[in-house]
């Protein structure tokens, strides 16, 4: 039995209690979280701060705001606890060196939430990927189109930078495209807030060159309701209706492959010739249930986390030379407010 505490009960908190009770291999140690009426639970003590924690236990899933990633999980590592971290890893860079120090030097696990890697879709597009058999990966091209309820943000770190979906929704996408195709060499963004005016991006669209030569390129909104995203396309979110369309189409030298459906396009070895579609049977999985399954593992030492903080590390240094183009947004939407900004002939 893994022993596992929680620490946050907001939207993705929520969630992982629910799958923690409903695992007889997992309990719940206790819940952390300094509203009482949140860590309340009918078997597990709640407590206001890690520091008052007073149960054995052999695990933590953090699931609380960015800013407190790295101090939880650095007091963690100080009580033997291996982590479960949500994404994305830390605030900063700098943050995230210091969270794998402190695991390095406790002989601790860092574990992070880019759970859909354990989506056996996802999983089964890797295997096709890599096998070769569609060929070297040339282009890919995301879709992350949703409109959250204005409500979203009423919640106050939402509302700047670290609520954009850059940072919420498109960190999931690069980690996938990471691990499809390789590291990421060079970043392209921009960034645009016409809709809504919040002091964050709300759509706008990236393109990234891998070390391998791919390219890729992202658009993402959160305001423009769409049956494109991952979510949507897999429905894997209990709070977003399943659409079941694709929002990732992969293009290969010998091939293509479309995500969700995973639909394969071969057979045609130029434009004259007539692509030829087949389908790919997989059975599907919940991926945050069966994060938690491979957090067991990780704990008691049957295999390393699939995302460490290292591979997490690498996903925030990508995003934020994407919310580095943010600032030409900013200054182009200050600038056509007070009037001064030439738009050109």
């Amino acid at each position: 039995m893994t022993r596992l505490l929680l620490a946050g009960t907001g939207l993705i908190g929520e969630r992982h209690l629910a799958h923690i009770d409903a695992n007889p291999d997992l309990t719940l140690a206790g819940i952390i979280d300094p509203d009482p009426a949140r860590r309340a639970h009918p078997t597990a003590p709640g407590f206001a701060s890690i520091d008052d924690v007073d149960v054995p236990a052999d695990g933590i899933v953090i699931a609380t705001p960015t800013a407190t990633h790295a101090p939880l999980t650095i007091a963690a590592a100080a009580r033997g606890w291996h982590v479960l971290v949500e994404k994305p890893v830390a605030h900063s860079l700098d943050a995230a060196d210091a969270m794998i120090s402190a695991a390095r030097q406790a002989h601790t696990h860092i574990l992070v939430g880019h759970h859909r890697r354990h989506h056996p879709r996802v999983a089964k597009l890797k295997d096709i990927v890599a096998s070769g058999r569609l060929g070297q990966p040339v282009v890919a091209s995301l879709l992350w189109l949703m409109r959250k309820p204005d409500d979203y943000f009423a919640v106050d770190w939402r509302a700047g930078l670290d609520g954009a979906p850059i940072k919420q929704n498109l960190i999931h996408d690069v980690d996938m495209l990471r691990w499809l195709f390789g590291e990421v060499t060079d970043v392209v963004g921009l960034a645009s807030n016409a809709i809504r005016g919040a002091a964050r991006p709300e759509s706008g669209g990236a393109v990234l060159r891998f070390g391998s030569g791919v390219t890729a390129t992202l658009t993402y909104a959160d305001t423009a309701p769409t049956p494109w995203g991952f979510e949507a396309g897999t429905g894997e979110s209990p709070h977003i209706p399943h659409t079941a369309q694709d929002s990732l189409r992969v293009a290969c030298t010998g091939g293509a492959v479309e995500f969700p459906s995973l639909r394969i396009w071969s057979g045609a070895a130029h434009w004259n010739e007539r692509p030829i579609p087949s389908e790919t049977e997989v059975e599907d999985g919940v991926p945050l249930m069966r994060q938690l399954e491979h957090f067991a593992d990780v704990i008691a030492g049957r295999t390393a986390p699939l995302v460490d903080a290292t591979s997490a590390r690498a996903n925030l240094e990508v995003i934020l030379r994407i919310e580095a183009t943010t600032g030409t947004m900013s200054a182009h939407r200050d600038a056509k407010r007070t009037g001064h900004i030439d738009e050109g002939n």
